[in-house]
This record gives C-alpha cells, sequence and structure tokens, in this order.
C-alpha cells in the first residue's frame, strides 16, 4: 500500500536545473540499505551540503550549502518540487523516490521526467506532473518572486492552481486510480484476491497432478 493521493496544497521549491540525475537526487553511497527510509536527509547531498556525505553522518553535524535552494528558509518545508527537464534520468534506482519523499515531497512538476524514474515514483506514490514548457517558465518566474508560494494539486480533477496561475495536467487514467486508492502494484493485484483463489481451486481440481509431489494424481 501507498499513501492514497486525491489532492494537495503546498509550498513550491524551484530547483532551477536541467537533466538531474538520479546520483544527484540520492548519491551511490546511500544505497546499501533496501529499506525506503532512511534517504530524506541525504537528497541532493552533494548541493545541500559543502562536507562530502558519508553513511551514518549526523545531518545536524553537516556543513551547510546555504546558496542551495532547498537551504533557503523561504522554502523550508516545501511538498512541491519545480524542476526542469529529463528530471530523474541516469540510473532507476527507488531510493531516488525513497529520498524525494522522506524528505517530504508530494508532487514534481517538470516538462518532462526519465522513463523508468517516472515509473518507480508513480508505482511509490509521488506524483509527477508534465506540464508544457512555458508554463513551467511562467510557474518558476511566479515562485522566485513569490516567497511562500503555495499551489494546490487536485488530482481527480487534474489541475493545479495557485495565485496567478492556472494548469490542467494529463495522467494514464490507471495510475491516477491506483494513485487516488492508496494501491501500488502489490496492493492492486491483492484487490482481485478472491478472484485468484478461485482460480486457483478450479485449477487444482482440473490438474491436480500438478500439485501433487511425485506428479501422479492422488
Amino acid at each position: 500500500m501507498i499513501e492514497a493521493f486525491e489532492h494537495h496544497e503546498g509550498t513550491v521549491a524551484p530547483l532551477d536545473r536541467a537533466n538531474v540525475d538520479t546520483d544527484q537526487i540520492i548519491p551511490k553511497q546511500f544505497l546499501k540499505s533496501i529499506r525506503r527510509t532512511g534517504f530524506g536527509d541525504n537528497l541532493f547531498d552533494a548541493w545541500r551540503y559543502l562536507d562530502e556525505g558519508v553513511i551514518g553522518k549526523n545531518a545536524n553535524e553537516r556543513r551547510i550549502n546555504h546558496d542551495f535552494v532547498l537551504n533557503e528558509p523561504r522554502y523550508a518545508g516545501s511538498s512541491i518540487l519545480l524542476a526542469r527537464g529529463n528530471f530523474g534520468c541516469g540510473s532507476s534506482r527507488e531510493h531516488a523516490v525513497w529520498a524525494l519523499q522522506e524528505y517530504g515531497f508530494r508532487c514534481v512538476i517538470a516538462p518532462s521526467f526519465a522513463d523508468i524514474f517516472f515509473s518507480n515514483s508513480l508505482k511509490n506514490g509521488l506524483l509527477l506532473i508534465v506540464l508544457e514548457k512555458n508554463l513551467v517558465d511562467e510557474l518558476f518566474g511566479i515562485v522566485q518572486l513569490e516567497e511562500g508560494y503555495s499551489l494546490r494539486v487536485d488530482l481527480a480533477g487534474q489541475t493545479l492552481r495557485g495565485p496567478g496561475f492556472a494548469a490542467d495536467f494529463e495522467i494514464e487514467p490507471e495510475r491516477k486510480r491506483l494513485l487516488m486508492q492508496g494501491l501500488d502494484d502489490i496492493g492492486a493485484t491483492l484487490a482481485h484476491a478472491d478472484a485468484i483463489r478461485d482460480f486457483e481451486s478450479r485449477h487444482r481440481q482440473r490438474m491436480p497432478w500438478v500439485f501433487s509431489r511425485d506428479g501422479n494424481a492422488s
């Protein structure tokens, strides 16, 4: 199961860089865990900190890069990330999605995303919204001028609304349904548990030898 996404309103943080790859999102040295937690402190590690990122080092003891956008006080607590084209390119690590989520982002808006990252994000409950470049440019201009700029994301209506800005977005209907119901691929499969059990029962009756240890029907 994933956290259901129906609508969300939050502050927007503008990451004005194109071709941000997954190693920049979460560097390779932090990928030793297969748990979905523990990555938020190291999101964009090489950009957020001036010292080298090492596993186990307390974030409070790190040298902060105050010139990086996410370290600016005006963007503290942002939950919507605004990015440039080809966001999430590079290797197919799911850790990049987990790091963004654990940091607090519920949604990323960009003109384009790398295909595997796009799929990984939606399957983990991180909503990615593709907008035309001119709309993204417009939004960057607004966010950078207006401190604390907030957007409301309505997945049901497929709309973005904020002061001086409005846009519609597209999403594949089945993926929209799964996000709104909080279902990952496993959850979507288990929703058909009764039908699966019925099939298994009928299959066992039709081909009992498949289920016997010696290969012979009992």
